[in-house]
């Protein structure tokens, strides 16, 4: 089994580092554009294993996508990070370049590979990677929900002091400030968490929730890297070992939840095919219209970036 993270920065590194440590993989490649960047990460994370005592191999490179072919799964994380005061949206541009390229590179290379987009702005980027791609929506999708949800669980954690082991929750929509949390889907040990915090509380979570990475921008002067590193290694466990597990997941709706055409946070269950079935929950007029709400940001997104491509 081969896993290829694109991009050794912070979140790549992390990533890789998850993957060998827990033996998701036999061999994991880590490529970045940088020289020598890729390699030295690479050679730091395969001195652990004897520390850690794990057998997974970690091999670096510089922009050589020769070396990723044949891959499993391919990890997207390329692009600037946020800066202080930086919107995701002020990142497209660039990042659409820089995912453009590297999609084409990996399915050159790697043509059935399952592709997880991590780069932001999230939600876009996964729709151009899967524009680049020219392959099954299916196996296109990106890390959003299982970071999100796991910001959330763990300040509920917090707050109740319980362990984040028994908190389960389930969050939609966009990636960002319009991402919409579920407290009617949230539980601790099967118990509903309304039951166990006022909705005062509760409410003030959900908006730590929805900044959660602004706030770890302003505190670091950089975007977080050891949650959502650990989260894309998440999601590739579940693909690579078949374990048929339910994230939120940025996925594209063809009529699901009555949207259509675009890249979504939605709960599904993700497996060796990659989106194996998106669930359809039973939402209340309420939950549907922040849906909706989220969805319309995300579509003028998309829709700037089409207009790109539209005038390249």
């Amino acid at each position: 089994m081969k896993v290829t993270v694109v991009g050794a920065g912070n979140v790549g590194a992390t990533c890789a580092d998850v993957l060998a440590s827990r033996e998701i993989a036999n061999e994991i490649i880590l490529l970045d554009i940088k020289e020598g960047f890729a390699e030295g990460k690479a050679l730091d994370i395969w001195q652990t294993a004897p520390i850690n005592l794990y057998d997974s191999r970690t091999i670096g490179s510089t922009n050589d996508y020769a070396m990723t072919k044949d891959s499993d799964v391919v990890v997207i994380t390329s692009g600037l990070p946020r800066k202080p005061g930086m919107s995701r949206d002020d990142l497209i541009a660039t990042n659409a370049g820089i995912v453009k390229t590297v999609t084409e590179n990996v399915i050159k290379y790697s043509p059935n590979a399952i592709i997880v987009v991590v780069s932001n702005p999230l939600d876009v980027m996964t729709y151009c990677a899967y524009l680049n791609a020219k392959t099954d929506s299916k196996k296109v999708f990106g890390m959003a929900g299982v970071l999100d949800t796991a910001r959330y669980r763990a300040f509920l954690a917090t707050e109740l002091n319980v362990s984040p082991k028994d908190i389960q929750a389930v969050l939609m929509g966009g990636h960002g400030d319009t991402m919409v949390p579920l407290p009617r889907y949230t539980t601790v040990a099967g118990i509903p968490v309304t039951e166990l915090i006022s909705e005062e509380k509760l409410n003030e979570i959900i908006e730590r929730t929805k900044f959660g990475g602004g706030e770890i921008v302003k505190l670091l002067g950089t975007s977080a890297w050891y949650a959502p590193g650990a989260a894309a290694a998440q999601m590739v466990e579940a693909i690579v070992r078949d374990q048929k597990r339910i994230f939120p997941v940025c996925a594209w709706l063809t009529g699901e939840y009555g949207l259509k055409d675009i890249y979504l946070g939605v709960p599904v269950v993700l497996g060796k095919n990659g989106i194996e079935r998106i669930i359809e929950l039973d939402l209340n007029d309420a939950e549907k219209a922040l849906l909706s709400e989220s969805a319309e940001a995300v579509k003028s997104v998309m829709d700037v970036l089409d207009n790109m491509n539209a005038t390249a």
